[in-house]
């Protein structure tokens, strides 16, 4: 993460910390899903002495990543306070059922937070209050809106990862060239983007052609137990903890490590 941000000096915490944007320019490709169990894998790490406390940072305004953990906001006109530096974000983040995953939820006001960040004028004041608030968290995930705005801008100078699911389609080379483009127009040197296989069916012929064209991807399979995410309330983990699902996020979290080990060495 940019030391400096938002026109700051701010020295960077000693532990090395990360975070990790979900990301894609469309809806309905699994981020939220995504980015609520890639932060429960993360805590899950740590319970095995190799993982991170984890703040889970929604800032779509859906508010999705917070009901997936069955948490609703403290208040309708918030979040973008914490942007404005009128309101601290740790009076606004909230417990989970686990120790180590925290959530910073969304609200209704994200929907005014591009013109917000226009108006404020700091181009990386996501990425100066990720780097503070990773003093508490060493690893953040972002449940990212699908926008191409002032914020998305924001989100690829703040992320030292960037995760873009991709559901199987003959359009999802042309969807990351999309994400790789806008990022690369935001800043000149962005971080590394894992592009991800999201929903995937190997029962249907398509899903097999782009699985066979994209083999290095990491996937995600397409399972009722993801679905279940919603009802439940809870990650996949959580619920079926063997699933093949609980374990391709399980696998997709030790490759995100690895990414963020390869970029620092």
């Amino acid at each position: 993460m940019d030391a400096g941000a938002d026109g700051g000096g701010a020295t960077a915490p000693a532990q090395r910390s990360a975070t990790i944007a979900i990301y894609s320019v469309k809806g309905g490709v699994g981020k939220t899903t995504f980015a609520a169990n890639l932060a429960w894998c993360s805590a899950q790490a740590a319970h095995h002495s190799d993982g991170h406390r984890t703040l889970l940072w929604d800032l779509d305004a859906a508010g999705g990543s917070g009901f997936l953990y069955g948490l609703e906001p403290k208040g309708s006109r918030l979040a973008e306070e914490v942007f404005t530096k009128d309101r601290p974000a740790i009076k606004l983040i909230q417990k989970t059922a686990d120790p180590l995953v925290d959530v910073l939820p969304a609200d209704e006001s994200i929907r005014a937070l591009d013109a917000q960040l226009m108006r404020i004028g700091k181009r990386k004041r996501l990425a100066k209050l990720a780097e503070e608030l990773s003093a508490d968290y060493p690893r953040i995930v972002l449940d990212c809106p699908p926008v191409l705005n002032e914020l998305s801008a924001q989100v690829a100078r703040a992320a030292d990862l960037i995760i873009v699911p991709l559901p199987p389609s003959p359009l999802s080379a042309r969807a990351l060239e999309l994400v790789v483009r806008e990022i690369a127009g935001t800043t000149k040197r962005h971080s590394p983007i894992l592009p991800v296989l999201s929903m995937l069916d190997m029962r249907r012929a398509l899903h097999r052609q782009v699985r066979e064209a994209q083999p290095d991807w990491p996937a995600v399979p397409y399972a009722s137990v993801v679905e279940q995410c919603a009802v439940q309330r809870r990650p996949v983990g959580a619920i079926s903890p063997n699933s093949p699902a609980a374990q391709a996020f399980a696998m997709l979290w030790r490759a995100i490590e690895a990414k963020l080990a390869e970029k620092r060495a």
